[in-house]
């Protein structure tokens, strides 16, 4: 079967035989740029989910059920990939992957361009491997090329509009838990979450930080001892092991009478101003914990090797970037720092 394109970007199956057009196989003439399938964009309606496997194969003959019209309901994803094609290898399990974490919002259908050489070269398929993204019958997104697995989580976004996937919105119900001062039930749900999708980073955050919220930081440090360094690094989790760090080293900090007394004392003796901040942070008094690690940053900003700067950095990550503190705090330090 084939398919001509109409003038509204739909499809629609045509009789008779194959054209003379070329399979997408290695030496066909590039059109577009590389990494690029250039289609018109469309309004993306927030979809819902409909019946039928998430991943399946497909080929020319069931092109018009398994992607035309299943379009319809829900976007379809197509994938144009071969066995030979490296990249390919790549490309189709990260697809995949973000398919089913979108829990039925999207579907995905993939094509074997060496079976199906006269609907990949309808498609224009210059180069694989080639994703189509369709909805409502037409093609609306596409991209060529292995890309990286957070273009792959921004094509399906793309595609899902306002709608959010069953783990987007566990994740956004888990860190209400958490802001709402109930870390017992979103440490519950962050762990759930986890569960599904072990290296999901803001799950792993999210456990730590609700850990460290019923005051169980030797679960937190354990949690971390574990993680790989390329999971260390991703920014929620780095945050959060900040979170635990601040925490330790403010344990020890000392009653904030006696501490306030030796800054009234020495007003430029930054170890006893450096004291403060920490016991007030460590007593929950986070807004005058960051006012004395600023008097400090200003005072003196080397001292002790910025350690002013690093620990406020670290209560910036514990309250989190959009915590209204922390946006008028780092507001203030670039002020001091760029003075």
């Amino acid at each position: 079967m084939e398919f001509k394109m109409n003038p509204d970007g739909s499809m629609s199956p045509i009789e008779g035989p194959a054209g003379p057009q070329g399979a997408a196989v290695p030496g066909a003439q590039q059109e577009t740029q590389p990494g690029q399938l250039h289609m018109a964009p469309d309004a993306m309606p927030a979809p819902s989910a409909a019946g039928g496997p998430l991943i399946k194969d497909s080929n020319t003959a069931n092109f018009m059920q398994d992607v035309i019209d299943a379009s319809m309901q829900v976007p379809i994803i197509v994938d144009f990939w071969a066995p030979w094609c490296g990249p390919c290898k790549q490309l189709g399990p990260a697809l995949e992957k973000a398919v089913t974490q979108a829990g039925g919002l999207v579907r995905m259908v993939k094509i074997n361009i060496d079976e199906n050489q006269e609907l990949a070269a309808q498609l224009s398929v210059q180069s694989i491997p080639a994703v189509f993204a369709f909805k409502d019958g037409r093609p609306v997104d596409g991209f060529a090329g292995s890309v990286a697995e957070s273009q792959i989580k921004s094509f399906i976004n793309r595609l899902l509009g306002d709608a959010k996937p069953p783990m987007e919105q566990a994740l956004d119900a888990a860190k209400e838990m958490l802001e709402a001062g109930t870390p017992d039930e979103a440490l519950a749900l962050y762990k759930q979450i986890q569960a599904e999708a072990p290296d999901n980073e803001v799950a792993i955050a999210g456990v730590i930080r609700a850990s460290l919220a019923i005051g169980n930081r030797e679960a937190a440090e354990k949690i971390i001892a574990t993680l790989p360094m390329e999971l260390k690094n991703m920014p929620e989790i780095a945050a959060a092991v900040s979170a635990v760090e601040l925490d330790e080293a403010a344990e020890g900090a000392g009653d904030i009478p006696p501490l306030r007394q030796k800054v009234d004392a020495d007003p430029k003796n930054p170890e006893a101003r450096f004291d403060l901040a920490m016991g007030l942070f460590a007593v929950g008094q986070h807004e005058l914990a960051i006012d004395e690690f600023l008097n400090l940053i200003h005072m003196n900003r080397s001292w002790n090797e910025e350690a002013g700067r690093v620990q406020l950095l670290k209560v910036f990550d514990t309250l989190g970037p959009t915590h209204e503190l922390t946006v008028a705090g780092r507001k203030r330090l670039s002020s001091i720092l760029f003075s």
